[in-house]
């Protein structure tokens, strides 16, 4: 299961109204890269495609793709400001290392 903390769905919400996608899918997933070797992706697409899997948490539908599956069962992704502005923060109980920013990660047994 993936949760979205109250903050991060109203900055999913503000994204897709800017995007003029008020009903597009919140799409969560992985790829190689950064400073451990895996990153986040996110981003809004308008179907899914045959595989994904479909949570909904705070009103926002979030799909995953099969692969990105085992690297993000149980995230919680928050959203917060500060002085260097605002970001997603991911909370990912199945890593075990992450990188300073937050967005690289390692897990292990995958």
């Amino acid at each position: 299961m993936l949760q979205l903390s109250p903050a991060a769905a109203r900055e999913i919400e503000r994204f897709q109204r800017t995007q003029s996608a008020p009903t597009a899918l919140f799409r969560l997933g992985v790829q190689p890269g950064g400073c451990m070797g895996t990153m986040y992706t996110i981003g809004l697409e308008e179907v899914s495609s045959p595989g994904d899997r479909i949570y909904e948490s705070e009103q926002i539908r979030i799909v995953v793709d099969a692969q990105s599956l085992p690297y993000v069962e149980g995230v919680l992704l928050d959203y917060s400001e500060d002085l260097m502005g605002g970001a997603f923060r991911f909370q990912n109980p199945r890593a075990i290392a992450t990188c300073e920013c937050g967005h690289s990660f390692v897990v292990a047994d995958v």
